[in-house]
């Protein structure tokens, strides 16, 4: 049977990856052979690389001896892992009753349209990925929405698109004063 990366069981020593797994040492020293831990060595491998790589789902299951089926099942099925990179800024748009009543449809239209993506991808540039939630507890600052952690509170369409190309044009100076 195939398995997280398609190859089947693999030895930890065999396992081979465009990541530097022994990252992952410290982690897997401390909570690796508790019973219970898959899911806080998943967050902190998530902290660690960003999302979860294929690769570091089957170097977890030859660490910890989990079938990697299980491991995989794992991190897919809470929302908070990602199996994909997101971008420099992770936008989790709240879409509660709250948000939603208060025009969350309307932001995530803004965003779509100005980023040109949809829920759940990322920029062509890498810069933004959009992420809708459901629910980020601000319901009195409805409609909401956080980028890397940043509130940003009873937004409208224009608000929304302001504050992207505020971003953007952020981010395209602080490389301006890196090449300079």
């Amino acid at each position: 049977m195939q398995c997280c990366g398609g190859q089947g069981p693999q030895a930890p020593n065999e396992i081979t990856s465009n990541f530097d797994l022994n990252l992952l040492a410290p982690v897997l020293k401390k909570y690796g052979q508790k019973p219970g831990s898959l899911i806080t060595i998943l967050q902190k491998a998530q902290e660690i690389y960003g999302y979860l790589p294929m690769d570091v789902l089957d170097y977890i299951a030859a660490q910890t001896g989990i079938k990697p089926p299980n491991v995989y099942g794992v991190a897919t099925f809470y929302t908070q892992f990602r199996l994909n990179p997101v971008g420099e800024y992770l936008i989790m748009l709240c879409m509660g009753t709250a948000c939603h009543v208060n025009g969350a449809g309307a932001i995530e239209d803004a965003i779509c349209d100005e980023l040109k993506i949809q829920d759940g991808e990322t920029t062509a540039d890498n810069l933004f990925t959009l992420n809708n939630v459901a629910c980020l507890g601000c319901c009195s600052l409805s409609p909401v929405m956080m980028i890397n952690g940043e509130t940003y509170a009873k937004l409208t369409p224009e608000k929304t698109r302001k504050i992207l190309r505020d971003l953007r044009k952020q981010h395209q100076q602080q490389e301006k004063e890196a090449t300079s």
